[in-house]
């Protein structure tokens, strides 16, 4: 887990998952950003896209052929976010929330 710092104040923070850790795919080829949190005040100050950066730079290191995340379909800011960055929408996921389903989109970037 990686995070952003101002001052002393945690404003963003990074999880990538591989291997048996990730939530759905679990191929070993492939790192899954599963979180990319900033506070709402830093919207829109690149904060997200230092953090995205940084993941990449992970996964590159690691020699992963892809890296692929789940995205709320009800998050057009972070579904644009990522088409920007290059990826593209390969499936969906259904998950609860209490007694309501949602969908994530599940989107893909090919690293080689």
């Amino acid at each position: 887990m990686t995070r952003q710092q101002a001052d002393d104040e945690v404003i963003g923070y990074l999880k990538l998952n591989f291997g048996q850790s990730q939530t759905e795919l679990k191929d070993r080829r492939a790192f899954e950003i599963e979180r990319i949190y900033v506070l709402k005040t830093f919207h829109g100050k690149h904060v997200g896209q230092q953090l995205y950066d940084k993941a990449i730079e992970i996964v590159r290191q690691k020699a992963a052929e892809y890296v692929w995340l789940g995205v709320w379909e009800a998050n057009p800011r972070a579904i644009q976010f990522y088409r920007k960055n290059g990826f593209v929408e390969f499936d969906k996921h259904i998950f609860k929330v209490g007694d309501d389903l949602q969908t994530d989109i599940m989107m893909k970037l090919q690293l080689s």
